[in-house]
């Protein structure tokens, strides 16, 4: 049995309860049968000064994904005003499936 490329993808969602946009990318993971982890940064400042040093930015969800090609632990970002392109990822593999 061989696993899709997307199934093979590592996510990090790094967010906190009572985020709607958090909800929003959660969904999209379940609905796409991927597993993630979860980063909370509820009253963690130091996490969220790491998510500003690597990505410009102290708000969530910030959601890294695995890069397809190297698979080596590189991850590709998408911050909190970047939900669509997240969310398009899954439309593409579906396509590509197709």
């Amino acid at each position: 049995m061989s696993v899709s490329a997307e199934q093979a993808r590592k996510y990090i969602l790094w967010g906190k309860k009572g985020c709607s946009y958090c909800e929003r990318v959660k969904g999209v993971l379940a609905a796409n049968d991927q597993a993630y982890a979860i980063v909370d940064v509820e009253g963690r400042d130091d996490l969220r000064d790491i998510l500003e040093l690597k990505y410009g930015t102290r708000l969530v969800p910030v959601v890294e994904v695995q890069n397809r090609e190297s698979g080596d632990g590189v991850y590709e970002a998408y911050v909190h005003t970047e939900l669509d392109r997240f969310e398009a990822l899954f439309a593409e593999s579906a396509q590509v499936e197709a």
